[in-house]
């Protein structure tokens, strides 16, 4: 496919193929998914979306109803390829519940036997809610799936974090490729949990090579959470931003207050990748709880979703008394830009001010 001219006629042409007056993409994410969040970006001409991960089949069709209840309906629904069954080990898994002890209630053994929703169920429910997109993360969907997507008139954006990533969705029919760097926050979107963190690549280096490699529309995020953001990107090759961290402190995302306003203090360098909790590395800010399992006395986090289980008292805790010590905060490398504004303000400014740069390229 012939690249277009410029930035910004890229930009308008995605915009225009997926019914956006904005080429600006709210990233999913788990946990974070308040359908206003997403009403407010879709209704200010952007695509809202849903991270799926931890939401049951009936879940997932409400979210989806009162989405489109409220907006004009453009969002997707993202969900994670699931990771092979983790290996157990009772005795680590009785020390990491000690080790949390310190930072919040009790841990039973029982809470590490927590699993995700059905992958299969959810699968359907999202077919079932029939958005505009369905994304995938942490891998590719079974190709009977993809089929049974496309054969609804459903596009699939695969979210990678390699070029040898965005290829083999490529090659699978990804409709468009979603380039996560580094600076993301939240979880990588690595398709392999265990080479991770030996294969971090900013989005500066990852996004033109992938643009150079495939042949379909390129969706930038990570570390985007401004005008100028928006207008590299798209400089860069991409079609779309996506936006995660830069978000979060809206009022229409209602997440709790210790955490955002830890992002507006966050510098880059107050955020660290960590499996402390979930199993899988993810983009915090280095809260004293993160630090601590950092240490070089402190057990090894358990695979993913083990962690997950071991650690839900001691993040459901910290939310309920508003403590960024213990809280799950994830961070991009550019939190420290998110502004408390409206959701649909915020995007619309950051489409302007990207088109003030892009003006005279």
């Amino acid at each position: 496919m012939a690249k277009l001219s410029t930035p910004l006629a890229r930009a308008e042409a995605f915009a225009k193929t997926y019914n956006l007056r904005l080429p600006i993409l709210l990233a999913p994410m788990a946990g974070v998914s308040a359908p206003g969040l997403s009403i407010a970006v879709a209704n200010a001409g952007g695509m809202g979306s849903c991270g799926v991960l931890l939401m049951q089949p009936e879940a997932i069709r409400k979210w989806a109803s009162d989405v489109r209840g409220g907006s004009n309906g453009a969002f997707q629904l993202n969900l994670w390829i699931p990771d092979p069954p983790p290996r157990r080990d009772a005795a680590s898994e009785a020390t990491i519940r000690t080790f949390l002890g310190a930072w919040g209630p009790e841990v039973p053994a029982e809470a590490a036997d927590s699993a995700p929703p059905d992958f299969a169920a959810q699968c359907e429910a999202m077919l079932a809610a029939a958005p505009p997109v369905i994304s995938s993360v942490m891998g590719l969907y079974p190709p009977a799936f993809i089929a049974r997507m496309k054969a609804r008139g459903i596009k699939w954006f695969a979210n990678i974090s390699t070029v040898s990533e965005a290829i083999a969705a490529r090659d699978a029919g990804a409709d468009a490729i979603v380039a996560q760097g580094m600076e993301a926050g939240g979880h990588r979107g690595a398709f392999e949990a265990a080479t991770a963190e030996a294969r971090m690549i900013g989005l500066f280096a990852l996004l033109p090579a992938v643009v150079d490699a495939v042949d379909v529309p390129v969706i930038a995020t990570g570390g985007i959470a401004d005008a100028r953001g928006v207008a590299a990107a798209l400089a860069l090759g991409a079609s779309a931003a996506q936006i995660g961290s830069g978000l979060l402190r809206c009022p229409e995302a209602g997440i709790p207050a210790a955490w955002a306003d830890a992002l507006g203090r966050a510098r880059p360098e107050d955020t660290m990748i960590t499996r402390a909790f979930s199993g899988r590395p993810g983009r915090s800010i280095a809260t004293a709880y993160a630090r601590a399992a950092a240490s070089p006395d402190a057990p090894a986090p358990a695979p993913y979703p083990v962690q997950r289980g071991l650690t839900q008292a001691m993040r459901d805790q910290a939310v309920r008394d508003n403590n960024i010590a213990g809280l799950q905060a994830w961070a991009g490398q550019s939190s420290g830009l998110a502004q408390q504004r409206p959701a649909g303000e915020l995007v619309q400014a950051f489409w302007d001010g990207a088109q003030t740069i892009l003006g005279g390229l």
